[in-house]
């Protein structure tokens, strides 16, 4: 987590944060690529779905870490500078995570 981010709706991140995330986009680029794959192959519907299912999970979970990290770096930088306008931002936030 950085405590210099979030400037002008930009926000900064380590080398080492962005190696994580790079390398969990990676591993799911490679799940996708597998898919693809299994649909050439004429593979059986329900081993594509486990294998979306594995996606989505995947997908959830690097969205967990991106909002833990904006949580701890963005949000409370803004609130430190009474920003309250980043509070409709996370409503919203929070709002499509539950769609």
């Amino acid at each position: 987590m950085n405590n210099e981010c979030c400037n002008n709706k930009k926000t900064v991140r380590s080398e080492d944060e962005k190696k994580i995330i790079n390398n969990r986009l990676n591993r799911i680029e490679g799940q996708v690529k597998g898919i693809k794959n299994m649909v050439l192959d004429d593979r059986y519907c329900n081993d594509i779905l486990i294998q979306l299912s594995a996606i989505e999970s995947s997908i959830k979970s690097l969205s967990m870490h991106i909002l833990e990290n904006h949580l701890y770096s963005c949000i409370t930088d803004s609130i430190e500078k009474k920003d309250t306008e980043v509070i409709d931002e996370l409503m919203s936030l929070f709002k499509r995570f539950n769609k």
